[in-house]
């Protein structure tokens, strides 16, 4: 909508950084003058009371000094400002500001000013009430069809209604039934107040039964209660709405009709003063205020409706008239005359944006030109389409089907990284929460270098928890060809755990991404020859590297065995680029002890262990939260009655699940950093069970890629899948697909549904089978030709792979014989001669 817009006749911004709501806006002849030109008065949250009469030179003006007339501050925050008249004696009209424990009222007065800085404005105070209770909102009107005043009503937060007579206090009322207080109107017509309730009910008390209602501030009822003269508070007539309001408005077309609108969250309803249902329109957006008002046309009502699309749409009854798009989210719409134009429309935003504009819209000056007409020449046009077909068909010859070839995408820029071989002089850990002193941070340089020119180049940096980056994003210009860029940021540990992996991610996106992984660590010995090196991560485990001088073996030791891997797998990296650079092209690492799967196990049941804690643990906190809830209410119902009864020990009651939901929300959180460091070893044990297999059995690297993606299918675990099941089901696949040894156990289905298992004998089981498949010759691959059942020949002869579980569980008796506990790992490389650390390491 284009052409609809809200041409911007004056506006404002109020203040810095204050809030306003629906009740903070205001237009009215406040002081006075008799001209019949209104004066904005807007109220803030923070106390600033502000009144404006915009007299702009041209349309688009913003604020000039002289257009506030008042600006004034009460301290306290200001919940609601009405204009009425409101002081006995007079029938002047008077300012009502409501505040959470007060209602004052002020005359505005101006006084002719005799120099050049105009007239000056000031306000005096009337009167003030102190209220007991806090308040919410009000309303105000002739109450009981008093004429030439205007008596105000508020309504607390616990549900009160406190009616004043001007200067003086009438009396108060509780709604029946009330939790949490609502918009609130008053019919002139019906002598009523209209209110939504939390029931999500309208409901219209008849001020006359208010006034003969018990009253609320007598808690005991008298002998003359008891006698008939209290009664007893009855709603009038109520409509159950679905939803909850936002707005009340009621307008009157003349004495003998009046509608009732309301505001909800998804519809606005039109009411007859004995709630019936005149008519409702369901919204397209979240609506944030509105204004019904009295159409020219009659008969119709027109209404105003802001919605948080910032648009502004004017409906006639039901039927969308218009539709404007605003500079901002209203909360507050007012129409009223404003410099001699009538019908200006004021809205007021959240955050003090102040507005006045109409409607209109913007002709489009626009014409097209004139298209000379002649005769198209169709030869001409087939012969141009076989051209343009013919240099098509060459291309995609030249290039096959990528839409570039792939030497030119593979040039357009250039990515390297560095590592620097030291850590940094000055630390950049500065959030780390390691139990150290100092947690040391080493550099890493990426460098990009662009062929063509490149816009909104974006590198992503990513590592594995629990390392962490200074700065993981960077933005780049590639406006010439052949620019270099450098970045530099530094990585540290951040907890006391071991990351699974020191391998990171370097994305670099402008069509295509590109990934990069950054070198490892160095570290350098000052003796010749050195057959023992020792390490001591940040976290407090040391793992021992020791080169044997006697024979071609390497053996790595620690005390606890998620913490061989990185160093295992370091080891194994050094040892093929040293034998690479000696040109030794025969060169293999094997490994020779039993798998260590007893330890492997112990990492699996901690953290299923921990998965279950968790689940515990959150069902406790819900427990113990709908019992917080219930004690409240039950609260609530008591200090709500008007007969006062004994708590019954509820408050000590309330206090203690208080302690207890405390509690448990923070080992819920304990729990969960807990499971995050055990999944992190986890990776880690796992990633060296399939380094270890790989050396074992001689795999190839599609064979361990179908490993890790079988024991690694999560990055982290959530509520609704976790680490074993998965890990289940794709080893339960392995073993039924490539490692089944008949067609029988091919045939099995797997269930498609996965669910969290009782306990993890069965995982550990099948970890056990496969090994013991892989030992017996079986090779992993999803070809169905390698699907099929293969011969096996091992030396010495090797046992049948069980076909029934009773000879599974006699495998299992087997398995734990077969793959004892060690906590030694030797790696033995057939290489004619062992290097030295030293030079390995470098």
């Amino acid at each position: 909508m284009s052409l609809f817009k809200a041409r911007d006749w004056w506006s404002t911004v109020l203040g810095e950084k204050e809030e306003f709501d629906q009740g903070c806006l205001c237009l009215a002849d406040v002081d006075n003058s008799g001209n019949g030109q209104d004066k904005i008065i807007v109220g803030s949250f923070m106390g600033y009371l502000r009144i404006f009469s915009p007299h702009p030179v041209k349309t688009g003006d913003g604020s000039q000094a002289e257009d506030l007339l008042l600006e004034v501050h009460l301290r306290d925050p200001i919940l609601q400002v009405e204009v009425g008249k409101f002081v006995s004696g007079t029938e002047m009209l008077h300012l009502a500001v409501l505040h959470s424990r007060k209602l004052c009222v002020y005359s505005v007065s101006g006084t002719l000013g005799n120099v050049e800085h105009g007239n000056q404005y000031q306000i005096k105070l009337m009167y003030e009430h102190n209220l007991q209770r806090t308040a919410c909102n009000m309303t105000y009107g002739s109450f009981g069809g008093v004429k030439g005043r205007d008596l105000i009503c508020i309504q607390s937060m616990d549900g009160m209604l406190m009616v004043f007579e001007q200067e003086s206090y009438a009396f108060g009322r509780f709604l029946p039934g009330s939790l949490l207080p609502g918009p609130l109107a008053y019919s002139s017509r019906t002598d009523s107040f209209i209110t939504v309730s939390s029931c999500r009910q309208v409901e219209s008390y008849k001020y006359q039964v208010l006034a003969f209602a018990t009253d609320a501030d007598k808690r005991q009822e008298t002998e003359q209660q008891k006698l008939g003269s209290g009664k007893r508070l009855v709603v009038d007539w109520t409509l159950n709405i679905g939803e909850q309001a936002l707005d009340i408005c009621i307008v009157s077309f003349n004495q003998s009709v009046s509608s009732v609108f309301v505001l909800g969250e998804r519809n606005f309803f039109c009411l007859k003063d004995n709630g019936q249902i005149r008519f409702m329109k369901k919204l397209d957006c979240s609506p944030s205020c509105f204004l019904p008002y009295c159409s020219v046309s009659e008969g119709t009502i027109n209404t105003l409706i802001g919605n948080h699309n910032s648009m502004l749409h004017i409906y006639q009854d039901v039927t969308l008239k218009w539709a404007t798009q605003l500079p901002h989210i209203p909360v507050a719409v007012r129409v009223g005359c404003l410099h001699d134009l009538k019908g200006v429309i004021v809205t007021l935003s959240d955050d003090g944006h102040l507005q006045c504009s109409y409607l209109g819209t913007d002709p489009s000056l626009f014409q097209a030109p004139k298209v000379e007409s002649r005769e198209l020449n169709y030869d001409e046009l087939d012969v141009e389409l076989k051209e343009l077909q013919k240099i098509i068909k060459d291309v995609n010859k030249s290039q096959g089907t990528a839409l570039w070839p792939m030497t030119e995408r593979e040039d357009d820029l250039k990515v390297s990284a560095t590592v620097s071989p030291s850590f940094d002089s000055v630390s950049q850990a500065t959030d780390a929460e390691v139990g150290t002193d100092l947690v040391p941070s080493v550099t890493v340089k990426v460098t990009l270098q662009n062929r063509t020119v490149l816009q909104k180049v974006k590198l992503s940096i990513y590592v594995q928890p629990p390392l962490v980056l200074t700065r993981d994003q960077f933005t780049f210009e590639f406006k010439t060809p052949e620019m270099t860029s450098t970045v530099a940021f530094s990585v540290y540990l951040k907890r006391s755990y071991m990351p699974s992996t020191l391998d990171g991610n370097a994305v670099v996106s402008y069509s295509r991404p590109t990934d990069r992984n950054p070198d490892g660590f160095a570290n350098q010995s000052e003796d010749d020859q050195v057959n023992v090196m020792g390490f001591r991560f940040l976290g407090g485990s040391r793992v021992t590297l020791l080169a044997s001088k006697t024979s071609q073996r390497y053996r790595i030791q620690s005390e606890q065995f998620e913490d061989l891997w990185l160093i295992t797998n370091e080891l194994i990296l050094r040892l093929q680029e040293y034998f690479e650079k000696q040109g030794i092209k025969d060169f293999a690492c094997s490994f020779s002890g039993s798998m260590p799967l007893q330890e492997y196990f112990e990492l699996i049941d901690r953290h299923f262990e921990l998965r279950k804690n968790g689940e515990k643990l959150e069902e406790l906190l819900s427990e113990r939260a709908v019992q917080f809830r219930a004690i409240q209410r039950r609260l609530l119902a008591r200090f709500k009655d008007k007969t006062p009864a004994p708590l019954q020990h509820l408050d000590t009651l309330l206090d203690g699940t208080y302690k207890q939901v405390t509690a448990l929300a923070d080992a819920v959180e304990e729990n969960r950093g807990d499971l995050l460091q055990s999944l992190s070893r986890l990776q880690s044990a796992t990633r060296l069970l399939i380094l270890l297999l790989g050396l074992w059995q001689k795999l190839s690297a599609d064979q361990l890629a179908l490993l890790e993606a079988a024991f690694l299918p999560l990055q982290e675990d959530t509520q609704e899948l976790g680490w074993e099941e998965t890990a289940d089901a794709a080893i339960s696949h392995l073993l039924k697909t490539c490692l089944s040894k008949s067609s029988k156990e091919q045939a099995l289905n797997l269930s498609s549904q996965l669910d969290a298992p009782k306990d993890t004998s069965r995982l550990k089981k099948h970890i056990t089978l496969l090994c013991d498949r892989l030992a017996k010759g079986g090779r992993l691959c999803l070809s169905t030709d390698a699907a099929a059942p293969q011969p096996m020949v091992m030396p010495g002869g090797c046992t049948p792979i069980p076909e029934s579980e009773l000879e599974e569980r006699a495998l299992e008796q087997d398995s734990a014989e077969l793959f004892t506990n060690h906590r030694h790992l030797i790696a033995e490389p057939p290489m004619p001669e062992v290097p030295p650390l030293q030079g390995v390491l470098e």
